[in-house]
């Protein structure tokens, strides 16, 4: 379906979309998604492999992209009324309720976005500013260039950064308990 500029959608216009694009939908505005590098796939493998071995038998759930993230959705409204979607790299939901046959509705626990030179500036602003508004608790930009990774955290309903973790270190999920990522094996 080609998208007429200019104009508003909501999740409803979303859901009829093919699913083979990738677009993220930011206040009624698409945004479309370059498809990810075998660098960008390599890396988010690894962090979604990590972190699955981790929550095996636990509560909480990870999800690769393509996952749908209706951060702003409230209980009672309807596809027509919600106009964010966002699809993150990686995104850890603890609470089932949150979960769908689409996705997540809410904010997610966790949520881990992997910098591309398309994607750079939308990563760390755009969706920045959505999760901290969102109240996504933990959010990680991860930097395949420089081999880094920022850790976020949400207090106060601001994000602070927590830990700079380069390819030597391993690095502290906050948002579970007991979980640390190893870097060496992210950027191998």
């Amino acid at each position: 379906m080609a998208l007429a500029k200019e104009e508003r959608y909501t999740y409803a216009d979303y859901l009829e979309w093919d699913e083979n694009e990738r677009i993220e939908l930011i206040y009624g505005a698409p945004v479309m998604m370059a498809p990810p590098s075998r660098r960008h796939q390599e890396i988010s493998g690894e962090i979604y492999r990590q972190l699955a071995n981790f929550l095996e038998g636990k509560k909480c759930r990870v999800y690769a992209a393509p996952f749908g993230v209706r951060l702003f959705e409230g209980a009672e409204d309807r596809p027509e009324d919600v106009n964010t979607v966002v699809e993150p790299d990686i995104t850890v939901v603890c609470d089932h309720s949150k979960l769908d046959d689409q996705g997540c509705k809410g904010a997610p626990d966790l949520v881990i976005e992997i910098l591309s030179p398309a994607t750079q500036r939308h990563d760390r602003l755009t969706k920045l500013n959505l999760y901290q508004r969102a109240g996504v608790g933990e959010y990680w930009i991860v930097n395949p260039e420089d081999r880094t990774v920022q850790v976020m955290v949400l207090e106060n309903g601001l994000y602070r950064v927590a830990d700079v973790g380069t390819a030597r270190d391993v690095v502290k999920v906050n948002r579970l308990e007991g979980c640390y990522l190893e870097l060496e094996k992210v950027f191998h």
